[in-house]
């Protein structure tokens, strides 16, 4: 098989789990909201549970997804989903269906997209030449976004029609689906040492290696306050769309699916904008529109709300993308190939650990308040994300690989000195 046709049979079943994720993303915290009538903290608990599993095992996610055969863990992990997801449209069925049941639930499935999303990463290198990265990683993150744009808004819809519950079947089928895909794959071929070092050295030496890096560091503590902040709004756009807005279930799968339109915009823009400007500047600016959409997000009454939550929500998720994308390319192009899914679960370990944190904490802010007071608190704590950036190398750079020719440079003049 070519690359070209690995990488679009990739791109295949990513897209296709991607449009079920997007649809259960709003059919979940409906489910809790509207079936089960569950209170904000307990929202939050079930945003939270989604993310969780990257606190437990995030670190060796890493070690664990280089020990394993990729295509068949990522196969089984589709198929792990797929039930996870049809036990809840059962226990409706049987009318059993509670709060502890979609917990436990999202758990599982926040377990299997650990391991699956750092193979997933891990795996992308593999089947596209480095020269062609970014541009891969902005279409991937464009399927994304339209992926993002049109999921919750077939959710909304499809939850009015079908009912919440019933909803997840499709979800459940996307994963069947990607998991088909992943098989026609070939196996990935990967020379292994006789004996693997101990898992604790081995997860040391990739969290070490990010932590002091000066560029991969401090995008790790952005990525991080970023996360938190998306953490809290999983938690807070459903309380504030239908509590504080009193907006029906379609409206509120438009409305989340606005986001979609920005990080289309963003995965459409970002190689231009990076070869313009420079990866690290394009970081810095995505982090200003990261705290002017945060901003816009809880202002206005009525009308006004709708339409600024729209534009907040567009203008956070489209400077969300371009840091992302050019991140992530550098990781994956400037990481020793050894460390690579170590590095990927390191940066995910700490940055997506974020958002069960998140969630909870807004939960509890909105149980103590209320949802809009939360994402106006929300908005004051986005501000951190740009400033982890203006406070390192990264803030002196134009592209992320300056800081690696630097490093070239200066190691040649010292070898010419001591010649």
């Amino acid at each position: 098989m070519t690359s070209a046709r690995m990488f679009w049979t990739y791109w295949a079943a990513s897209t296709t789990s991607s449009v079920g994720s997007a649809i259960s993303a709003v059919a979940l915290p409906l489910i809790a909201i509207t079936v089960l009538d569950v209170s904000a903290l307990e929202v939050g608990v079930l945003a939270a549970s989604g993310y969780a599993a990257w606190l437990v095992i995030g670190l060796p996610a890493g070690v664990i997804a280089q020990r394993l055969p990729l295509r068949g863990t990522q196969v089984a992990l589709d198929l792990l989903r797929a039930l996870a997801v049809l036990s809840i449209p059962l226990a409706w069925w049987f009318d059993t269906l509670v709060l502890v049941h979609l917990v436990a639930v999202a758990l599982v499935i926040s377990f299997a997209n650990v391991l699956f999303d750092v193979s997933n990463s891990t795996f992308l290198p593999r089947i596209v030449p480095r020269e062609d990265l970014q541009a891969r990683n902005s279409l991937t993150s464009g399927t994304h976004a339209v992926t993002q744009l049109g999921g919750p808004s077939l959710g909304g819809l499809l939850v009015q029609l079908l009912g919440a519950v019933p909803t997840l079947v499709v979800d459940a089928v996307s994963y069947l689906a990607s998991a088909i895909l992943l098989r026609t794959l070939p196996a990935s071929r990967v020379e292994r040492p006789d004996v693997w070092p101990p898992m604790r050295a081995m997860i040391r030496e990739g969290f070490g290696y990010v932590a002091r890096h000066p560029v991969m560091g401090p995008c790790m503590w952005n990525a991080t306050a970023i996360n938190f902040v998306c953490g809290a709004q999983l938690t807070l756009f459903p309380l504030y769309l239908v509590r504080e807005l009193g907006l029906p279930a379609g409206a509120v799968g438009v409305l989340i699916a606005t986001e979609g339109i920005g990080a289309l915009v963003g995965a459409t823009l970002t190689t231009r904008l990076a070869t313009r400007f420079g990866t690290a500047r394009l970081d810095l600016g995505g982090n200003v529109l990261v705290v002017v959409g945060a901003m816009l997000i809880p202002l206005g009454v009525g009308a006004s709300a709708i339409a600024l939550f729209a534009v907040g929500n567009v203008v956070f998720a489209g400077g969300v993308v371009v840091g992302s994308i050019a991140t992530r390319t550098y990781r994956q192009t400037a990481s020793p190939p050894h460390l690579l899914s170590r590095v990927m679960a390191t940066v995910r370990f700490v940055s997506w650990g974020a958002i069960p944190v998140g969630s909870l904490l807004a939960g509890v802010l909105a149980g103590v308040t209320d949802s809009r007071t939360a994402l106006l608190v929300l908005a004051a704590v986005s501000v951190l994300a740009p400033l982890t950036l203006w406070c390192s190398r990264v803030r002196t750079l134009r592209d992320f690989t300056d800081y690696d020719d630097d490093r070239v440079r200066t190691a040649d003049t010292d070898a010419s000195a001591r010649r």
